[in-house]
């Protein structure tokens, strides 16, 4: 079955594998670099059946990587080009459009941070204003003309982030959804920034491009959203239009690891860090702050099975923890449309075509310990059996301890 045609939409991919949205940290300047462009195009030559790139921003007031795409107009001619490759392997090309919301900073947005609700986000450190309801149809819109512009540049296929704790997922979720007016409260009332997001991105998907929204199953904290309030969410995706749904879960600032499960190699991610306060200060506090969550193979299964079961008309991709033949397998098996990869093709950007070549239960070189997401915060995305000569011994401890344990 991994190497049968899948529709999702309008599109046909050659095959069930997708390279997920993860990260890549490759865009100086919030734009293309020749760096993503060979990225994409070894994992398309690898095999993959579509390729997503990661997480770019519908605004400026989006952004909260400094080297993180920010979709605009004069873009479109490096996407052309990359796009353009990708299509000269046999894949397609999607992208992720999202807002981080809260999760910025003045310095790296170019003003105060927004979200669902004002406070204080002790992850950037930075206050937060929350958007007025006058704010949300401009930022809504900014989606639909973030897919005209994907369209533009030869994308297949968009991925709406609407999960991990950025602003789609931060109106969602109760924890981080504290408004009285009618965006906040009830589910209803938290579904209706979605909603409008949904009704600008279908309207410029128009009837070629796919559209996948990737969304939480559990926020992975207490008070956060459960699969019972996000089983509602993917009902109001699907009666939106969407044509796949991107199964996952967690939020970036207050449960990372259980988006990615494993350990963060603490002194990987301070060592690149140029702020010395924060560099020292996350060293102290960071295993607080980022607790570990046990990796296994895929680690969402259990309650993704729940959302297959409820939702039995509506595409679904399995994401989170394959790294082998066996595990791909049992995912499709339980009825998912396609699996998305992302550490294991970053690893391994021809995993894809390893996996069609092998016999037996072919497993990817990737080995859990996290350095690749340590580095994105500071330095492109990047797996440390690259590396190995010009990491500093005290680096390839850690990643050997971490590795150790599994």
């Amino acid at each position: 079955m991994l190497f049968t045609p899948v529709k999702i939409g309008p599109l046909t991919l050659r095959n069930r594998t997708i390279r997920s949205a993860a990260f890549e940290s490759m865009c100086p300047g919030n734009r293309p670099s020749r760096q993503l462009m060979d990225y994409h195009h070894a994992v398309a030559a690898g095999g993959v059946g579509m390729t997503t790139v990661a997480y770019a921003a519908v605004t400026q007031s989006g952004l909260s990587f400094e080297r993180q795409l920010w979709m605009r107009p004069e873009i479109v001619p490096e996407l052309r080009q990359l796009t353009d490759d990708v299509h000269r392997q046999g894949a397609a090309a999607s992208i992720q459009l999202g807002h981080c919301g809260n999760m910025s900073h003045r310095s790296i947005c170019g003003c105060l941070p927004v979200g669902a609700s004002s406070g204080f986000n002790l992850y950037s450190p930075t206050f937060v204003r929350g958007l007025r309801a006058d704010e949300l149809p401009a930022m809504a819109k900014a989606y639909g003309d973030a897919v005209r512009l994907a369209r533009e540049a030869g994308f297949d296929a968009v991925e709406i982030h609407a999960g991990h704790g950025y602003l789609i997922s931060q109106f969602l979720s109760p924890a981080t959804n504290h408004r009285h007016d009618a965006y906040g409260g009830v589910l209803t009332n938290r579904m209706r920034f979605m909603d409008e997001v949904m009704n600008e991105v279908m309207e410029a998907a128009g009837d070629d491009m796919a559209v996948l929204v990737k969304m939480n199953m559990r926020d992975g904290f207490r008070g956060g959203m459960e699969v019972d309030e996000s089983l509602q969410v993917a009902r109001r995706l699907q009666q939106s239009g969407a044509h796949a749904l991107v199964l996952s879960g967690g939020f970036v600032s207050r449960a990372p690891m259980y988006v990615m499960r494993g350990a963060m190699p603490i002194r990987s991610m301070t060592h690149y860090m140029q702020c010395l306060w924060l560099k020292y200060g996350v060293r102290m506090v960071g295993r607080l702050m980022i607790p570990t969550v046990p990796f296994r193979e895929a680690y969402f299964l259990d309650d993704a099975l729940k959302f297959r079961q409820a939702l039995p008309d509506m595409p679904m991709v399995y994401v989170g923890g394959l790294v082998s033949r066996s595990s791909i397998d049992r995912v499709l098996d339980a009825g998912f449309e396609a699996v998305q990869m992302g550490r294991a093709l970053l690893s391994e950007p021809d995993f894809v075509n390893r996996l069609q070549r092998g016999q037996g239960d072919v497993r990817s070189r990737c080995r859990h310990s996290n350095y690749c997401i340590a580095r994105m915060y500071t330095l492109d995305m990047r797996c440390h059996q690259d590396l190995d000569s010009e990491l500093p011994p005290c680096l390839r401890r850690e990643i050997a301890k971490l590795e150790e344990r599994g």
